[in-house]
C-alpha cells in the first residue's frame, strides 16, 4: 500500500535520505556560526531566522511552480541547487576563507531551494500515489522524517567530532542523491495552469490561491488551526524549553537530551500508528485529537515537580505525547489536503499555506520569549499549552470532524455549499 511500487520506492528512499542529510546540516551550521566564526546569540538568530525567510514569499513561488509543466524537474533541481550551496561551505573551510556572510547566504538559498521543492511536491505526490492510498504514504514518509530525528542528531554529532562542522556538512550534500532518485521518476504529472489564467500576472495567481483557501471550509479551518498550534507552540519550541528544563527544573544537557529522544520516538510512533487510528475513529477525528494532543502536554512539563526522576519522567512524557500528536494532525491533515484540493491549484495552495503557517512561527518564538521575561518560564508554558489547544475551535464548526475517510468527502463539502469543480475527480 501507499509506496508499494519500484517508483514510490525510490521516492521514499530518496525522501529518507535527504531527510536524515537535513538534521546533520541543521546541527552542523549553528556550530559552524558558533564554533569556527565564533557568532554572538543574536547572529546565530539570525541565521535561523534567514532559513525561514524565503517561506514569506511562498505563496508567489507557489503560484509560480504551478504555471510550470514539469514539477519533478523542479524538485530535482531545487535538490541539486541545496547540494551545491552546502558544498561551498566545506570548500571554502578548506581554502581557510569561511565566513558568516557566506553562512547567512546559504541558510537563505537553501531555505529559498526547500520552498521550491515543497511547493512541487503537492502536485507530484498527488499522481504518484493513488487517493486511497494518501494516509499509508503520508504515514512512511512521516515514519522516515521521525526516523531521523532519533538518529540524525546523534549521527551529525558523531561527523562534527570526528571532521569539524563544515566537513560533516558533505553529508547532506551526498544524501541529496535523493534527486538521482527522484529524477529518473515517470508519473502523469498535472498540466501546467492554462487558458485564460495563464496571461494573468503572478500576484493575480497567487492571490488566487489564497482566496481559495480562504473560501474553502476544509481548507480555511485547518489553516486556521495550523497556524495557531504552530504559533503557540513556537512561543516555547526547543530553546525555551531547554532553558526551563535547565534553570527551572535543574536538569542536566544529558537528561534534557534524553528526553528530547524520548519525544522523537513518540513521534516515529504516531507516524506508524496514524493510518490505524484513522481508520478506527474516523480521518478528521484522529486530526482534532492531534490538534490538542501536540500541544497540551507542555503543561506537563510546565507543572513538573519533586525528584529528579519525576522532573526528568515529566520531560520524556510530555515531549513523547507531543511526538505523537503532531503525526497524528500531520499524517491525516497532509492527506485531506491532497484529497480536497485540484490540481490546477496545489502550488499555490501549499505556497500560501507555508507564508501563512510557517510565517507565525518566528513571530510565536519573539511573543514567547517577551512572554517568559514579563509573566515568568512557567506561566509562559502553561499559556502555550492551553492557547494550542484551543486550536480546535478552528475545527469544530467545519465539515472536518465528520469526515471518516478520504471517500466521504464530498457529500460533506456539497453539504456545506462548495462548489463541485473544486473537489478533485476520484481516482
Amino acid at each position: 500500500m501507499g509506496l508499494t511500487g519500484s517508483r514510490r520506492r525510490c521516492f521514499w528512499a530518496g525522501q529518507s535520505a535527504s531527510q536524515f542529510g537535513d538534521r546533520i546540516s541543521e546541527l552542523a551550521l549553528p556550530l559552524i556560526a558558533v564554533a569556527a566564526l565564533h557568532a554572538s546569540a543574536n547572529e546565530v538568530a539570525w541565521l535561523t531566522a534567514l532559513a525561514w525567510a524565503p517561506n514569506l514569499l511562498a505563496v508567489v513561488l507557489g503560484a509560480w511552480v504551478d504555471h510550470r509543466v514539469h514539477k519533478r524537474r523542479l524538485m530535482v533541481l531545487a535538490d541539486l541547487a541545496r547540494a551545491c550551496l552546502l558544498l561551498t561551505l566545506p570548500t571554502a573551510y578548506l581554502l581557510g576563507g569561511v565566513t558568516l556572510v557566506q553562512l547567512y547566504a546559504v541558510a537563505l538559498l537553501t531555505g529559498a531551494a526547500g520552498v521550491l521543492f515543497n511547493t512541487a511536491y503537492p502536485p507530484f505526490f498527488a499522481h504518484l500515489v493513488p487517493r486511497s492510498s494518501y494516509v499509508d504514504a503520508n504515514s512512511k514518509l512521516s515514519a522516515s522524517r521521525s526516523a531521523s530525528y532519533v538518529a540524525g542528531p546523534a549521527i551529525g554529532g558523531a561527523l562534527v567530532q570526528a571532521v569539524t562542522a563544515p566537513i560533516a556538512v558533505i553529508a547532506d550534500a551526498l544524501t541529496l542523491a535523493s534527486a538521482a532518485l527522484v529524477g529518473p521518476i515517470q508519473a502523469d504529472e498535472p498540466a501546467a495552469v492554462g487558458g485564460e489564467q495563464a496571461s494573468y500576472s503572478l500576484l493575480h495567481r497567487a492571490r488566487e490561491g489564497l482566496a481559495f483557501v480562504i473560501r474553502h471550509p476544509i481548507l480555511r479551518a485547518s489553516l486556521g488551526c495550523a497556524t495557531t498550534v504552530n504559533f503557540f507552540t513556537f512561543m516555547t519550541a526547543t530553546g525555551l524549553t531547554v532553558l526551563f528544563a535547565d534553570r527551572v527544573l535543574g536538569l542536566s544537557a544529558g537528561v534534557i537530551g534524553l528526553a528530547f529522544g524520548i519525544g522523537s520516538t513518540g513521534a516515529l510512533l504516531g507516524a506508524l500508528i496514524a493510518p490505524t487510528i484513522s481508520r478506527r475513529i474516523g480521518l478528521g477525528r484522529s486530526i482534532a485529537v492531534g490538534a490538542v494532543l501536540f500541544p497540551a502536554p507542555i503543561a506537563v512539563t510546565a507543572t513538573a515537580s519533586g525528584p529528579l526522576w519525576a522532573r526528568a519522567g515529566a520531560l520524556g512524557l510530555s515531549q513523547f505525547l507531543a511526538g505523537i500528536g503532531v503525526m497524528l494532525f500531520d499524517v491525516n491533515l497532509n492527506s485531506l489536503q491532497t484529497a480536497v484540493i485540484p490540481d490546477g491549484m496545489r502550488s499555490r495552495v501549499a505556497g500560501a499555506y507555508s507564508t501563512v503557517n510557517y510565517g507565525i512561527r518566528p513571530i510565536g518564538a519573539l511573543v514567547g520569549g517577551m512572554l517568559a521575561t514579563v509573566i515568568g518560564l512557567r506561566t509562559t508554558l502553561i499559556t502555550a499549552a492551553v492557547g494550542g489547544a484551543l486550536s480546535l475551535l478552528w475545527l469544530l464548526p467545519s465539515p472536518i470532524p465528520r469526515i471518516r475517510s478520504l471517500a466521504h468527502i464530498a457529500p460533506l463539502l456539497a453539504d456545506d455549499g462548495t462548489e463541485t469543480a473544486s473537489r478533485p475527480a476520484p481516482r
